[in-house]
């Protein structure tokens, strides 16, 4: 079954080496997320999505979970998540963001808070 137009092959390598480099953070929320471990949900790390590589997609709820450290509290890098954001809202996926430092902290926090995006009818 193909998932849709996304994970283009021009981003593989780029993909591969973003998994490779995973941050603390990322790395840890993928042992909580990965393999069907969150609500039955498929996620995938490091999917792309047109131009952009998500650090974690749902296809299913079309959720993209994004981990940001401290280049996205940037001028620069908070115009870049705006325009990714609105970008793929125009696909119809939720992006939540999550600083690495409260995925290292608060955990369960975190996972709470994607259960309650997963509901239906949350947003």
């Amino acid at each position: 079954m193909r998932l849709t137009t996304n994970n283009e092959r021009f981003l593989k390598d780029r993909r591969r080496k973003l998994r490779a480099a995973s941050t603390d953070a990322e790395r840890l929320l993928w042992q909580r997320i990965r393999g069907r471990q969150l609500d039955k949900l498929k996620f995938f790390r490091q999917f792309s999505v047109g131009p952009y590589i998500l650090d974690f997609y749902c296809p299913e709820k079309k959720i993209a979970i994004e981990l940001d450290g401290s280049q996205h509290a940037s001028e620069q890098g908070m115009a870049y998540d705006q325009e990714r954001t609105v970008y793929l809202n125009t696909k119809d996926i939720k992006v939540m963001r999550f600083w690495n430092n409260e995925v290292l902290t608060n955990m369960e926090g975190v996972i709470e808070r994607i259960l309650e995006a997963v509901e239906p009818n949350s947003f």
